[in-house]
């Protein structure tokens, strides 16, 4: 592989435009796969196989109507006071004009809603006066009856009392069973008189419990100043276009209604979030910043960020391409981005620093370009394998959108690794010494100009100078008492920084998590401040009815159905919605009594599932975006044991591979661990218990239910990035006959400023996407930065260091029959160095 690369690497330094050409005609050809396939991203997560997945299928067989996406558009007064029938007026009329909007299936005027529920009531109010006259002239006739009764029997008593005295009753007889017949005629017709309306009362009874259970959810406060407007589109939530949306949102603005303020739900206003902001931008100059300083020339710095720029292109619109043929969310370029730019300037920065201190130990261009691609350029493709099959590996999680986003990334660090092995060797060719800056330039030519006579005196000196500068003074190992304390503090900082993550909890983000200020956030708070926090997230509950029942037996069931759930601990209110036309399934609004992230609402859907079958096996299940933010939590929460094992497993064996060594793999492992724990912990402390959410503004809750999972893939590819860079280093001292301790300093010695480079530029990208306007991005940039920061800084630089240096030459071990199995990767590119040596290379060492 490494003479490989050096032949790429002189190949591209002499046809340098060949390859720049091959790039831009790549480049060219992504754009036109972007205008043609691209068909727009979506803000929404879901998992097949889950159990609110099944209700909504079962939703769109029945009750299509409901299955569709939902949104609220919130209007408000601004001074607090109830509207004016004007006002009122304007929002109906918005309303009823919405009805025409692509994919609306049907939008609610609140008003006409909550005059409906008033007559409704009304409508029960007289229906249960008239059932009690009813009752009332039931009872008056069967009085009636019951008088005629008696009067007959005695009749009887008479014909009887005469019929022993021998008289003649027949006639008397005859007439008195005709009245009898009558009385039981009459009787009966009372009876199903008294069935037919207690019937009609038991329906009245229980259309007035469903009245009165369903009185906590409303469309229009209390105090009349705050109206909800729902709208139910005809396409499902992940079917839904953004086009459409924002079609919603623009409709509801188009007309201002004077003294009313108007917001939505992040189901309409929580659009596709920018690939690139100004946070993000300000991330790139303090990598340039840290580049400038680290390479000594704008040249120099430049180029990696022109290369990464470049590959991020290529790379996002590539993936991009096929968003019309998979159903992408619009995480999944910006996951690209992060990666591109982080890995796309550290992997450029490996190669061109090698190049750079070559060229300041006199090598030839060229041949300093082909041998920093065969010794670099190796270990940065060794790298970005690791990084590569993380991320690829979260396909095996059974989650399509999560391994869509680690397929997206690691298209994007493949072409990182391209870019860094093609491109940027043809740029060092076309730039020449121009590298080095004027002082290296000056330093090189001091040298060369010497007179004759003086060089075989100074050439040493001066050589030696050069490398005093390259290298630095001479290295030491550090002492094994400051190695035993540097574990323990460092072992315990980590454990300390984690102790948050015990109270991980995990969830989606809602309206609440949304920046201050934003149309979204607004609606949550003036929704939960009017109507409650459940209003914010109601579950959509199914109940699966028994065949063959009647419009009243429907209602009976209905009113049986509501009762239970209105039961259940932490609901306020329940309101049935929809019935199918063969009557075989109902739907109801259940509003819980806190928001959608809450613990509480949490366990009211584990509640409402555990009760099973109601009444005569009356089936219920739980639906809504509640319902599948906590199956979505719960299937990621449940794969991540399993994706942490394969992803450690396999790069495990990569470490082997490379290193030549168990221990040496095992610490890398252990430490990404602790350094995974931590950064868990501290995000939990910013993001779900608050600590400093206000410097960031950002509002405390669950954590991103997908972001544990996508940290392991993507912290573990680039903190075995470091891993290699530094372990490398050691490793060729080692073979190179350093003692074991020795090799750890000179290893640690050459490597470590191009590896805090490498660590503040990645922060400074990762950290730039704190400041996105979406949560999601703000959550990962976070985890991703302070990920990065942990484990370069303490388990990379410090923990790494003192366990190889206690372990001595036991960190080296290796059978002997796995030794002999294992091929030789030289990921170091010793040999490569052997066959084409750079004038003393040997003084300054790997850089």
């Amino acid at each position: 592989m490494a003479e490989l690369l050096y032949r790429l690497g002189t190949f591209a330094a002499r046809r340098a435009w060949v390859v720049i050409w091959a790039w831009v005609v790549t480049m060219a050809i992504v754009v036109g796969g972007f205008l043609v396939g691209f068909t727009g991203l979506t803000s929404s997560f879901d998992i097949p196989g889950t159990a609110s997945g099944a209700v909504t299928e079962q939703l769109a067989e029945k009750l299509p109507d409901t299955a569709g996406a939902s949104g609220t558009v919130v209007f408000t007064t601004r001074d607090g006071t109830a509207m004016s029938d004007s006002q009122k007026a304007d929002v109906s009329a918005l309303v009823t004009s919405a009805a025409t909007l692509p994919d609306v299936a049907t939008v609610t005027d609140p008003f006409a809603t909550e005059a409906q529920r008033a007559a409704r009531a009304a409508q029960l109010t007289d229906g249960q006066a008239q059932i009690a006259g009813g009752r009332t002239q039931l009872a008056a006739g069967q009085a009636q009856l019951d008088a005629g009764t008696a009067q007959l029997t005695a009749q009887q008593t008479q014909l009887d009392q005469a019929a022993a005295a021998g008289l003649p009753v027949a006639a008397g007889q005859a007439q008195l069973d005709a009245g009898t017949a009558q009385l039981v005629t009459q009787q009966a017709t009372l009876d199903a008189s008294r069935t037919a309306l207690e019937a009609q009362a038991a329906t009245a009874d229980a259309g007035s419990e469903l009245l009165t259970l369903a009185s906590g959810i409303r469309q229009v406060s209390q105090d009349g100043s705050t109206a909800l407007v729902s709208i139910a589109f005809t396409q499902p939530r992940l079917e839904l276009s953004q086009e459409s949306k924002d079609a919603a949102v623009a409709h509801f603005q188009s007309a201002p209604i004077d003294g009313v303020s108007v917001s939505f739900s992040t189901d309409l206003a929580q659009g596709v979030p920018k690939i690139l902001g100004v946070g993000e931008l300000v991330g790139v100059v303090i990598a340039a910043i840290v580049l400038l300083v680290m390479l000594g020339a704008i040249v120099a710095a430049a180029l990696p960020i022109v290369t990464a720029i470049f590959g991020v292109g290529v790379g996002a619109l590539a993936v991009l391409s096929f968003s019309g043929l998979v159903q992408m969310a619009s995480v999944t370029p910006i996951l690209g981005v992060m990666l591109g730019l982080a890995v796309g300037i550290d992997y450029s920065l490996f190669i061109i620093n090698r190049h750079r201190k070559q060229l300041l130990q006199g090598a030839e261009v060229r041949n300093s370009i082909g041998l920093a691609n065969g010794t670099a350029g190796n270990a940065v493709v060794f790298a970005g394998l690791t990084v590569i099959v993380a991320l690829l590996a979260l396909n095996i999680t059974g989650v399509p959108f999560l391994g869509l986003m680690g397929t997206a990334g690691a298209v994007s660090v493949f072409v990182a690794v391209l870019i860094a092995v093609t491109l940027t060797p043809a740029l060092l060719g076309l730039v020449g010494m121009r590298l080095l800056g004027r002082r290296g330039r000056r330093q090189l030519a001091a040298l060369s100009v010497a007179p004759a006579a003086d060089v075989a005196a100074s050439s040493t000196a001066a050589g030696a100078a050069i490398v005093a500068k390259v290298v630095g003074t001479p290295v030491r190992p550090m002492p094994t008492a400051r190695a035993v304390l540097t574990v323990v503090i460092a072992v315990a900082a980590l454990l300390t920084i984690a102790i948050p993550s015990l109270s991980l909890r995990l969830g989606l983000p809602d309206g609440g998590s949304e920046p201050q200020g934003s149309l979204s956030r607004e609606a949550f708070t003036v929704t939960e401040q009017e109507f409650g926090a459940g209003a914010n997230g109601p579950l959509l509950v199914t109940a699966a009815l028994p065949d063959g029942l009647s419009a009243d037996q429907v209602v009976a069931e209905q009113a049986l159905v509501a009762r239970t759930l209105a039961g259940q601990a932490d609901v306020t209110a329940v309101a049935p919605i929809a019935v199918s036309d063969d009557a075989s399934l109902a739907a109801f609004i259940v509003q819980p009594a806190e928001g959608p992230n809450s613990a509480s609402t949490e366990a009211l859907v584990r509640d409402i599932r555990s009760l099973g079958m109601v009444g005569d096996g009356i089936e219920l299940g739980v639906a809504g975006q509640a319902a599948s933010n906590i199956d979505i939590s719960e299937a990621l929460s449940n794969v991540l044991p399993l994706y942490l094992l394969v992803v450690v497993g396999l790069s495990f064996l990569i470490m082997i591979l490379v290193f030549r060594s168990l221990l040496v793999p095992l610490i890398a492992t252990g430490g990404f661990i602790l350094s995974l724990f931590a950064t868990y912990g501290a995000t939990v402390a910013v993001f779900q218990w608050g600590w400093g959410a206000e410097l960031l503004g950002i509002t405390a809750g669950p954590i991103l239910s997908f972001l544990p999972i996508i940290l392991v893939g993507i912290l573990f590819g680039l903190a075995m990035d470091y891993q290699l860079f530094l372990a490398t280093g050691m490793r060729e001292a080692y073979v190179h006959g350093a003692t074991a301790r020795m090799a750890v300093a000179e290893g640690f010695r050459a490597g470590r400023s191009v590896v805090i480079a490498a660590c503040l530029i990645m922060v400074s990208i990762f950290g730039g996407f704190i400041f996105s306007e979406s949560t999601i991005i703000r959550a990962m940039g976070f985890g991703l930065a302070v990920g990065v920061l942990l484990d370069a800084f303490v388990v990379r630089m410090l923990l790494m260091p003192a366990l190889m240096h206690l372990l001595g030459r036991s960190a080296w071990w290796l059978p002997r029959w796995l030794d002999r199995v294992l091929p030789d990767v030289d990921v170091e590119g010793a040999s490569l160095e052997r066959s084409h040596a750079v004038a003393g290379a040997g003084a300054v060492g790997r850089s």
